[in-house]
């Protein structure tokens, strides 16, 4: 049977699925996995089987690396891996998408738990599980909200810039684990300050050091090719080599020990009340962070099935995944950009291979949870240097220095934040810097004076054809952007300083306004106060390709009927000719 017989139906060539609102009808809406069980094809189910149990040779080292590295024992990343994969499945609308712990989460769950759970391992787990039904309650309520667009807020270089700085301060944090060594952890600088230290006083371990860094080689060497397992095959080997060889009595390598054997349970993550605003804090930045990265992945594998996934929905789904993984003993989790091409490579075609994956770590805790106790810890830290390494963009940021370096610099500036100040302040940070980006270039748009080019129809910028004829007294000015209550008063300055630069004494100011899609209440007022500064100077305010909306703004604000109904025009043309006719001369 060829690939093309097995694969999930999509639409006939010059067509595509429809976008549709995520409202959907009746259960459908919430559990899109049970529609792709009514429509399985038995011939998807060994692809499946089979690229669920390739999954799960990734699933079962990544799981116990990012949970060290998020401040929580290795167990629990197993449990954070087994019920959301299911809940996925049920509630998720991507096909082949894969959740779970995840790197770019780690530094922010870590920031939350390490400073409150006082190196106490079920209190770290308590607050970790809250953390995830914080995001899982704020990413369903966001779902239902139909909020699916926030995370288009955050530019391509911002995101850049946020996850180069996560890539590092992961990086750093696991560091003193690959020499064998621990260190009080102040933030990446002094951490990397106090790395630099220990070694220097000799209390890294060199055997240790030489597992992780080969367990990273092999991880790296192995990376680019999808059919081979490199993860598993590192920590694998690292595994046995530490087993064979005695590495842990014998060399003092720390090993992973001997997981509790059996599975997740229901349990309510009892925390403190003082612990309630960084726990909520942090639960609402994780939340962004995952379904920015899942909404990304989702509709990039989308886009290869051609087919469409809500965004709502998808919000929904990672929601009800969170909401699992905090209830049984998980912690916060997102979806996984390692994972899901190994998936995909291995054959997968339905939601179905998480749950194989799922169910084989399950089997696995139970029937042999020794199996993994001569695992090195410094193999698990070079798991997460390696995902780390992968979170860091530097090609995109080369080309975007060539072609808009003022973004460059924002991505920069946002990557120093996180690293500088952590993962929590630096979400922040990144927001922030996200809201004066959107806003800059409506705060300061460009605006431009047009005239008649020749040999081009219409009206054009004069900066861009010095040549262009000007009609004397008539000034034609153009306002590139929405105006409101920040660019207000330098709309009225330019328009001001158009009309004195004109070379011939002003009779009409016509603004060009198609490119205006809103007016405020402070524009409106200044728009009253510039008719009244012009009509002082016997210049009469016009307007033409005004959007209906807006002019219905002003008929609301009273300017419509201020300035009149032959002040409007339908477009340029007919404001030069309704001029000309009334100023023949011209």
């Amino acid at each position: 049977m060829s690939h093309s017989d097995i694969s999930p139906p999509t639409p006939e060539p010059g067509r595509i699925a429809p976008r549709d609102s995520g409202v959907g009808n009746g259960w459908s809406r919430w559990l899109p996995g049970l529609v792709t069980l009514r429509e399985y094809q038995i011939a998807w189910l060994r692809h499946d089987i089979m690229a669920g149990l390739v999954l799960t040779t990734m699933l079962v080292p990544v799981g116990i690396a990012y949970a060290v590295a998020s401040g929580v024992p290795g167990i629990y990343g197993l449990y954070a891996t087994i019920v959301p994969l299911i809940a996925y499945a049920l509630f998720g609308p991507s096909r082949i998408l894969v959740l779970g712990p995840d790197s770019s989460l780690a530094a922010v769950i870590l920031a939350v738990v390490l400073p409150l759970s006082g190196g106490d391992p079920h209190r770290a787990v308590a607050l970790a599980s809250m953390m995830a039904i914080v995001s899982g309650a704020v990413c369903i309520l966001a779902g239902i909200a139909r909020l699916g667009f926030i995370t288009e807020l955050l530019s391509k270089p911002i995101r850049y810039g946020y996850m180069n700085g996560i890539a590092i301060t992961v990086l750093i944090s696991q560091l003193p684990k690959i020499f064998g060594f621990s260190i009080e952890s102040d933030g990446p600088f002094r951490n990397l300050w106090a790395i630099t230290t220990g070694v220097m006083e000799g209390k890294a371990n060199w055997t240790t050091f030489m597992v992780g860094a080969a367990t990273l080689a092999v991880i790296l060497l192995l990376k680019g090719h999808k059919r081979i397992p490199g993860i598993l095959i590192a920590v694998a080997g690292a595994t046995i080599a530490a087993g064979v060889l005695g590495l842990a009595k014998g060399a003092g390598v720390a090993v992973l020990g001997a997981l509790p054997q059996g599975l997740p349970a229901f349990a309510i993550p009892w925390i403190t009340r003082d612990d309630l605003v960084p726990v909520i804090i942090g639960g609402c930045a994780v939340a962004l962070v995952s379904f920015a990265d899942t909404s990304v992945l989702s509709r990039v594998y989308a886009a290869r099935t051609r087919t469409y996934v809500n965004p709502n929905q998808e919000m929904a789904g990672l929601g009800f995944a969170n909401l699992a993984a905090g209830f049984f003993q998980g912690f916060p989790i997102s979806s996984s950009s390692s994972r899901t091409p190994v998936a995909e490579a291995a054959g997968a075609k339905t939601q179905l291979t998480g749950v194989v994956g799922a169910l084989a770590v399950a089997v696995l805790l139970m029937v042999a949870p020794n199996l993994l106790e001569n695992l090195p810890n410094s193999a698990l830290a070079a798991v997460v240097i390696a995902s780390a390494i992968g979170l860091i963009e530097v090609a995109d940021l080369r080309r975007i220095y060539r072609i808009q370096r003022w973004e460059f610099w924002l991505s920069i500036a946002c990557t120093i934040g996180v690293a500088v100040f952590g993962a929590i302040e630096g979400i922040a940070l990144a927001i922030v810097i996200a809201v004066i980006e959107f806003l800059w270039d409506g705060w300061r748009p460009y605006s431009a004076v047009l005239g008649q080019a020749e040999g081009v129809k219409g009206y054009h910028d004069i900066q861009r054809y010095p040549n262009a004829h000007l009609i004397p007294g008539l000034v034609l000015f153009r306002w590139d952007a929405p105006l409101f209550f920040a660019n207000a008063e330098l709309f009225n300055e330019r328009v001001l300083n158009a009309v004195a630069a004109s070379p011939t004494p002003v009779r009409w100011l016509v603004v060009a306004a198609e490119p205006v899609t809103s007016v405020d209440v402070t524009s409106a007022d200044m728009l009253a106060e510039l008719d009244d500064t012009l009509h002082a100077a016997g210049i009469k305010l016009c307007v033409a390709e005004m959007k209906d909306p807006v002019k219905d703004k002003l008929k609301r604000f009273g300017l419509f009927a201020r300035f009149g109904e032959s002040a409007f025009f339908p477009t340029i043309g007919a404001a030069v000719d309704n001029y000309l006719a009334m100023h023949p001369e011209q």
